[in-house]
């Protein structure tokens, strides 16, 4: 079943969500909620959907990045964003236990803040230990895009959105992002809007 996603402004998604134990993990509710999640993250469609953006305050998250989705990108444009297709999973009570200090920026959107985007700094790498759909310990070591996708999943577990951690200026709409900055470079994208800052009142 499809189910509604929460947008931005309802409380749930500025909520702590709770560690679920494992008998509820491995609950008849919990596996068909992630049965339902899997099929709304598909129908959005989205590569990430977290339990508070279908109302639910329970640390638990889908994610797929599926090789369908990366066929309009061009070998350079995955390359700048070292994505790579990722296996459906569900990550559980999920800790981000290491990450790089080396940071990549690039555009990221919401599907609980429909129709726009910004560029958000994230680690490069990370490690996150979680439980999965069988109450399992389970590790991952991911990297390029996939580090950015857990990091905003486990964001919104956290109550947080990525439009806590974007470069304020680079905020927009998805037309106006494919209008103007889709065929730039990141860096170019950051001078040419910094160019424009108002200069401030002495």
């Amino acid at each position: 079943m499809v189910l509604d996603i929460v947008q931005v402004g309802n409380p749930v998604l500025r909520a702590r969500a709770r560690a679920l134990s494992p008998n509820e993990i491995r609950s008849n509710t919990t596996r068909k909620l992630i049965d339902d999640m899997r099929e709304t993250m598909h129908a959005a469609p989205g590569v990430g959907l977290a339990s508070p953006q279908v109302g639910l305050p329970l640390q638990l998250a889908v994610i797929e990045d599926r090789e369908e989705w990366l066929k309009d990108l061009t070998p350079e444009e995955l390359t700048l964003r070292d994505r790579r297709p990722v296996p459906f999973h569900v990550i559980i009570n999920p800790r981000i236990v290491d990450f790089s200090n080396d940071k990549a920026e690039f555009f990221e959107g919401c599907l609980s803040l429909s129709g726009f985007v910004a560029i958000v700094s994230r680690s490069r790498r990370v490690r996150v230990e979680y439980l999965d759909e069988d109450a399992e310990p389970k590790l991952i070591d991911a990297s390029g895009w996939y580090a950015r996708i857990l990091q905003h999943e486990i964001d919104h577990l956290r109550g947080n959105i990525y439009i806590d951690r974007m470069l304020s200026r680079t905020f927009g709409s998805i037309n106006n992002f494919k209008q103007f900055w889709q065929s730039k470079a990141i860096a170019s994208v950051q001078e040419e809007l910094d160019s424009t800052r108002a200069p401030a009142r002495e």
